[in-house]
């Protein structure tokens, strides 16, 4: 058997990230061999990912990353398991190398991404101990566009948004105050017509239990329901949202001065969506001890 040494041992240390013992342990089991022992301890961080998989990954980081050179670019949001691990170099490095995988290949989808990254987050599991998922993705084409880009809190939002005949900074603003004020839609033409009847059934029955609408002949109803559902997409909407910059007008007033148009663009707030485990921890003690 080829002896360990103290050098083998931190030279798997350094390639993997895994503790002391662990790296000791995988190069005693493989006979010192260094790329079998790697393949080892990611065999293992496999099995211990496995023993994860009933946890919530609801913590991580949105991103947005530009290709200086095709100027492309993707916004992503990556998943972890707890706020310590997401704030760490470790895995905002993970983070990039997702995008800049992304990036390269153009993928047509988050399984076709989760194949080309497997070794990726393989190696993240090894090295940080939890459990990670690529959860979802868009990239932009730059083609003759305008692409702003903005990060907000640290990765807990990441906003990208394609503009015609823009400028960077004004493609920043626009940027910036979709993070802020997160529009569900560009404009009112864009909201789904089956959407906009949902609403109306909703205002509807709001309206049989307000007093002050009950006795509105149904021309008029029909005028302050139409009013109400205005209001409810306009608060949703980018274009009829007051500008973030400047108050006094909305965003829609600002582009139309500007002379530009928004195209489409993307949101990604870390955990939205994701229902996060609430754990008691009593009755898991109790449970234990039955």
């Amino acid at each position: 058997m080829a002896e360990v040494t103290i050098e083998l041992i931190k030279q798997l240390r350094d390639r993997t990230g895994a503790g002391l013992m662990d790296c000791k342990g995988a190069l005693l089991a493989n006979d010192g061999d260094l790329d079998k022992a790697t393949d080892w301890l990611r065999e293992k961080g496999l099995a211990k990912a496995a023993k994860k998989a009933d946890r919530i990954a609801a913590e991580g980081l949105a991103l947005a990353v530009t290709c200086p050179k095709c100027g492309k670019t993707v916004v992503l949001e990556v998943n972890c398991e707890t706020d310590f691990v997401a704030k760490g170099d470790a895995f905002h490095k993970l983070v990039e190398d997702v995008a800049w995988v992304i990036l390269k290949n153009e993928p047509k989808d988050v399984e076709e991404a989760k194949a080309l990254t497997t070794e990726l987050f393989t190696d993240a599991t090894v090295k940080m101990g939890e459990k990670f998922d690529l959860r979802r993705f868009t990239i932009f084409q730059k083609e003759d566009h305008t692409i702003g880009s903005y990060i907000h809190m640290g990765g807990k939002i990441a906003v990208a948004v394609v503009l015609d005949n823009a400028d960077d900074e004004v493609a920043k603003q626009i940027a910036m105050h979709i993070a802020a004020n997160n529009p569900q839609y560009a404009t009112m033409a864009e909201v789904p017509a089956d959407v906009k009847e949902h609403e109306l059934q909703v205002q509807r029955e709001a309206a049989k239990n307000d007093e002050k609408l009950a006795n509105k002949p149904a021309q008029v109803l029909d005028k302050i329901l139409e009013g109400k559902i205005n209001k409810y997409f306009a608060e949703l909407t980018l274009e009829a949202q007051p500008f973030l910059m400047d108050d006094s007008k909305t965003v829609g007033q600002f582009l139309k001065e500007k002379g530009v148009q928004v195209l489409k663009f993307v949101r990604y707030q870390v955990g939205e969506g994701i229902e996060k485990r609430k754990d008691d921890f009593a009755s898991e003690v109790m449970s234990q001890a039955k």
